[in-house]
């Protein structure tokens, strides 16, 4: 019996040593993580063409913002993690991303993010403001862009919090989203590839103004190459098709989910619907088999047409063909975003004149 006691025993003290050495382990490998972030945020924000306009925020900051991650603060969540409304010490109003713990991945999005935005400054792509590196997660805080995404103001019409946009506003964010794109392809330094241009990352504030947001798939063209050779990543529906055969990333790929966004923004139609059917779940394939047939107006938001006159639904054509022309399956035939601010531009002009001439009888 006691041979059998002093067996179990042995047997028990293994079992805790082993345990205790798998524990202290995870420990070890946790902190090693949680340092391996810090000193690539830390590196990120240092560089020489990084970091200067954004602030290093404490936990303490952070937890006292957004009330120790209240689910009365949280904005939205998505496979990356969590964004919460924030509140700092000056009173501004802000929207804090957080990374799901253990998310390797969504860390590495994050981290991206701080990389591409302390490079970046327009009006028309969203402020960071600075981030937090203290946690295994790191921390971003961006400006708060009140009225939500562009997605909701055009998909989500059964609740009251979303107005109806009309013609002109949408006519205007095309343009703005046009020339943070334009920004990015040809005056950053270096050019940016964004990468995941859909209608839900598109932040629109009080005035409706467009606000590009979530730069965690976008990449840097280092060089004068013609294009970037990495995993097709991006959002289904609005993904390039030659960069998905060919794992090729270049502008036109940005170019190509624009033109998906143009058609929602014509159609309020997602891009992207299992409830219509089979043959018109992907908006693009609808749209260009419509154009083909010469229905291309019975596709449009009834909203739009009712009402408008000759020169707005002549607008909306031409809206379409620009629409159409950034879907080529030839990524070459594709306009540059240059090129498509300035027809979105010259569409706004048309229209505008011929509102002030009405306006004037």
């Amino acid at each position: 019996m006691a041979g059998l006691a002093l067996a179990g025993g042995a047997t028990l003290t293994g079992a805790l040593i082993t345990t205790l050495m798998f524990y202290l382990r995870r420990q070890r490998n946790k902190r090693e993580m949680q340092l391996q972030s810090t000193r690539r945020a830390q590196c990120i924000l240092n560089a020489d063409n990084s970091g200067k306009s954004a602030k290093i925020f404490t936990v303490k900051d952070i937890t006292k913002a957004t009330n120790n991650f209240s689910k009365g603060n949280l904005l939205g969540a998505g496979g990356f993690g969590e964004v919460f409304k924030g509140t700092l010490d000056d009173g501004s109003i802000t929207a804090i991303k957080r990374a799901k713990p253990g998310n390797t991945r969504g860390i590495d999005q994050i981290l991206n993010e701080v990389r591409i935005l302390c490079q970046v400054n327009h009006r028309s792509l969203v402020r960071l403001l600075g981030c937090c590196v203290e946690l295994p997660e790191p921390l971003l805080v961006y400006e708060y862009v009140p009225n939500g995404t562009l997605f909701e103001h055009l998909h989500k019409t059964n609740s009251a919090k979303w107005i109806s946009l009309g013609w002109h506003s949408r006519l205007r964010i095309a343009h703005q989203t046009a020339e943070g794109l334009n920004y990015l392809h040809n005056a950053a330094i270096p050019r940016i590839y964004h990468r995941d241009i859909k209608s839900s990352n598109i932040l629109l504030d009080d005035n409706l103004d467009a606000k590009v947001s979530d730069f965690g798939l976008s990449r840097l063209a280092v060089n004068e190459a013609s294009h970037i050779t990495t995993c097709a990543q991006g959002t289904l529906g609005y993904l390039d098709p030659e960069y998905y055969v060919n794992f090729q990333l270049t502008d036109k790929s940005d170019v190509y989910s624009f033109g998906v966004v143009l058609l929602e923004l014509l159609t309020s139609k997602k891009a992207i619907d299992f409830n219509r059917e089979e043959e018109d779940v992907n908006l693009v394939v609808l749209i260009k088999r419509a154009m083909k047939e010469g229905r291309f107006m019975d596709a449009v938001d009834p909203m739009l047409k009712n009402g408008a006159s000759r020169v707005e639904l002549e607008s909306m054509k031409a809206f379409g063909s620009l629409a159409v022309a950034c879907l080529d399956d030839r990524r070459q035939n594709r306009p540059s975003m240059k090129d498509v601010a300035n027809e979105i531009e010259y569409i706004i002009g048309i229209v505008s004149d011929f509102r002030n001439k009405a306006a004037e009888v």
